[in-house]
């Protein structure tokens, strides 16, 4: 891989690098769901009871896993710990509460109680549309090296690259030669660090697309972090011009391929909120993700589908003051913006039927989440389940034909154990059916395990593309030169040249390791090895070694026992000495 000369000292690869990470969003199922740590191991977190106000303030730190509590317990023990109060506590909307609380027996007993959901039989056989996958795919995720779109890093880390390397001759090394704090700051400098982790981002994209193409899947969510704090009030910085080429080039093999991008900026991009902070905020985000999408240069009706799914976000003070607010703040936005602008029916607050008049008065697209509209519907108007919806197709798809832009809808399922509400929130892994959509639709899987829920659809109905996909070998990757760089590595050491020269004396010749194009790394090889059953992705990563504790320990053995060996050994080593001495 070729990097820019100005980005090739520094270290884009997490795994030689505490500095770089995976932004959380990348790695949910949906912004409004929990992180998925299965997908990348050393996730860094944001702490739950130390929550900033934005999540363009601060970077997330380590966490260890939240200690379970009743409801309302949380908050509390928060409060009297002097944590800081969390956008979530005022907002109403707590995105990572999902299975953390314990739930009442009455409230469960409630939940059983309500009436049963109605299903509609239809499925949208013969498959003519696309199926996509948000942000991150854990198989690339998992190759080395690692092929990934989220990379970010702590705001510090930024501010610690502002001053040179230890050694400015040499690359930049996770323990040897890191940055000098004593030496001047340079804001350029700083800002060259985090314009290669972008340009490494969008790099990882075309990648990843082509990988897309190769298995039958042509729609794919970018992720909103792939330009670590671009929107930041302070630290923020325009795309334009130090992207621009590079999202040309993407954007130019998205076209090729006949594919279908979009963005869904997180939940804490809201415009219906009272507080100006967060309008400010908001509208920033909104603006970076539409230059995101403005810079791939997309043919004219691409460009038009490549949309910002946004939720309406937490009800301040009621659901028609609410309104009122988004329909202000959204008439102020940049034209540009509105163009790109589709609202989502969520899983807290906001129905279909709440969202459906004020999309037809603005003319703004719907987008339909089914896992969404199990949870949270108009009781009046429609049962729980997917039959009843149906009756609102026509009106939802006539805001999206207004502006000439291609419907997409969003489809995924609770886990089997969810009962409750709030448990229901929380996504499956994988999903067992396709949704009563039309045969054509763009449909989003938000699914924790990402591709490999599209793969599990497409091996079910025989979708596609399924006879592309096979299962990987556990623990082993035939499509990187892992191994055979390892091989070579060792055929340098002098004790390996000097084999290599008898060899050579004796007329015999060592093979050389053979290695794997770089276009073909992590493209699961000639016969398509990337398919991993569910819960087994650490499949993907080699496997850990085993270390074998000994049989028995000095522990195990009882006084007397080590007493006598202990003698045992004495003995032994007097008469060799006596006998030496003879």
């Amino acid at each position: 891989r070729r990097a820019s000369t100005r980005a090739a000292a520094v270290i884009v690869n997490p795994d030689l690098t505490n500095d770089v990470f995976d932004a959380p969003n990348a790695t949910r199922a949906s912004p409004d769901s929990d992180v998925n740590g299965d997908i990348a191991p050393d996730l860094m977190k944001q702490e739950a009871n130390g929550a900033s106000e934005s999540p363009l303030s601060e970077a997330p730190e380590t966490v260890v896993e939240p200690v379970k509590r009743a409801k309302g317990e949380k908050k509390a023990a928060a409060a009297a710990n002097g944590a800081p109060k969390s956008r979530n506590d005022e907002d109403g909307y707590d995105p990572e509460a999902e299975g953390e609380e314990e739930v009442g027996e009455e409230e469960v007993k409630a939940a059983l109680s309500r009436p049963p959901p109605v299903n509609s039989d239809y499925l949208p056989l013969p498959w003519r549309g696309r199926l996509g996958y948000a942000c991150l795919n854990t198989y690339l995720r998992n190759s080395n090296p690692p092929v990934f779109s989220s990379r970010t890093c702590r705001i510090q880390s930024i501010l610690d690259h502002r001053h040179p390397l230890r050694d400015p001759s040499q690359p930049e090394h996770a323990t040897k030669n890191r940055p000098d704090k004593d030496q001047p700051a340079d804001i350029e400098r700083g800002r060259r660090y985090v314009e290669a982790l972008c340009l490494a981002n969008v790099k990882d994209i075309i990648k990843m697309v082509r990988w897309n193409d190769k298995y039958g899947i042509k729609f794919m969510r970018l992720s909103s972090e792939m330009f670590p704090f671009a929107s930041h009030e302070e630290y923020g910085y325009k795309l334009a011009p130090f992207a621009s080429e590079a999202l040309a080039e993407a954007g130019r093999v998205v076209a090729e391929l006949g594919h279908r991008v979009t963005t869904h900026p997180g939940q804490f991009t809201q415009l219906g909120s009272p507080r100006k902070s967060v309008i400010d905020n908001s509208i920033r985000d909104l603006d970076y993700h539409a230059e995101l999408l403005s810079l791939l240069k997309l043919p004219e009706q691409s460009d038009r589908d490549a949309i910002m799914i946004l939720h309406m976000g937490g009800i301040f003070e009621g659901k028609q003051e609410t309104l009122q607010r988004f329909r202000e703040n959204y008439k102020g936005l940049p034209q540009f913006v509105k163009n790109r602008l589709v609202l989502e029916n969520d899983d807290m607050g906001w129905s279909v039927h709440d969202l459906l008049p004020i999309c037809e008065e603005l003319n703004i697209p719907l987008c339909l989440d089914f896992h969404h509209n199990n949870i949270v519907f108009d009781s009046s108007q429609i049962r729980e389940g997917t039959q009843d919806i149906i009756a609102l197709y026509p009106r939802i798809k006539a805001t999206w034909d207004r502006k000439r832009i291609r419907q997409k809808m969003h489809y995924s399922e609770p886990t089997p154990a969810a009962i409750t509400a709030q448990q229901r929130r929380k996504h499956n892994p994988r999903v067992a059916t396709l949704p009563p959509c039309p045969p054509d639709m763009d449909l989003m899987i938000e699914a924790k395990d990402k591709e490999q829920a599209v793969f599990e659809l497409m091996r079910t109905f025989k979708l596609p593309g399924f006879d592309r996909i096979n299962d990987v070998v556990p623990y082993t990757r035939h499509d990187d030169n892992k191994v055979a760089l390892a091989l070579v590595a060792k055929k340098n050491t002098k004790a390996a040249k000097k084999k290599r020269e008898s060899a050579a004396d004796e007329g015999e010749e060592s093979p050389e390791p053979e290695m794997v194009d770089d276009n073909e790394v992590g493209m699961g090889g000639p016969e398509g090895r990337v398919y991993w059953p569910p819960g087994m992705e650490e499949w993907l990563r080699p496997k850990k070694r085993e270390v074998k504790a000994k049989k028995e320990t000095v522990a195990e053995k009882s006084p007397a026992q080590v007493k006598k060996e202990a003698a045992d050994a004495y003995a032994k080593f007097e008469a060799n000495k006596a006998a030496a001495k003879a």
